[in-house]
């Protein structure tokens, strides 16, 4: 299986156009596309009316969550709405299931949040503020989790915006590692066992990390990978991932 992949794109109005050309042969190239978070700017509905036409008939199945900047404006059930409207499964603590030849592919999806990591992360405990804070992760977390236990297919994938670990985060200041992801969405990815995990939102982190139990976690955001999307091979009941990456194209 072949997975196409790539966050943080950040389309505008001005962006129309932009993507189309990268995107032409994905079907050479990849089985699905996943989108890590952060498709639009400001999270406006002009912006993600872009990111859909962008996105929207590209020849593989396309699925997606949102990032903190989709939901600046307030409006990610519209922006869903519309992605959708263009074949684009957006995924909150849930997940989808794709045929791909004879085999299964198992997409689970969130956001996530932050928090930062074991030994060094915020608590449930305090301030309503804080409580919220934290709790809004533990809350996404589970829902991943459940997410997670209702699939049964060949391959599993965890798609978040926030990272589950800090391995990909390596190059971005430590001080802001609470804002850019959390342990406990690296948890449920390793009781379920998933074969890959991709995230966004580290521009200046680096792509490659692990769960603590293992499972290969890929940074995926379009400033990291450089490219219009990395690919990702998967073969089923087997633990060799082999990796690269497609260079954007540019007409």
């Amino acid at each position: 299986m072949r997975i196409a992949a790539v966050g943080d794109v950040h389309l505008g109005t001005d962006s129309r156009g932009m993507l189309r050309p990268a995107l032409r042969g994905l079907p050479d190239h990849a089985d699905v596309l996943l989108l890590a978070g952060d498709l639009t700017n400001h999270g406006t509905l002009p912006e993600a009316e872009v990111v859909a036409t962008e996105f929207a008939d590209v020849g593989v199945p396309v699925i997606a969550v949102l990032g903190n900047h989709d939901y600046h404006s307030d409006l990610s059930d519209e922006i869903t709405e519309m992605l959708a409207a263009a074949g684009i499964t957006v995924l909150e603590g849930s997940a989808t299931t794709v045929t791909i030849g004879d085999r299964t592919l198992g997409v689970a999806g969130t956001k996530g949040f932050g928090g930062g990591f074991a030994g060094k992360c915020a608590s449930v405990f305090g301030e309503h503020l804080m409580r919220e804070f934290a709790g809004h992760t533990v809350e996404l977390a589970t829902r991943l989790d459940t997410a997670l236990a209702e699939l049964d297919t060949d391959v599993t994938v965890v798609l978040t915006h926030y990272s589950p670990v800090s391995d990909t985060l390596h190059g971005e200041p430590r001080e802001i590692y609470p804002f850019l992801g959390s342990y406990l969405l690296g948890e449920p990815i390793d009781t379920h066992r998933a074969d890959l995990a991709l995230h966004g939102h580290a521009h200046a982190g680096c792509e490659r990390g692990t769960t603590p139990g293992g499972i290969r976690v890929r940074n995926v955001a379009q400033p990291v990978i450089r490219s219009a999307f990395a690919v990702y091979e998967l073969h089923p009941r087997r633990t060799r991932v082999r990796e690269h990456s497609e260079t954007a194209l540019t007409g």
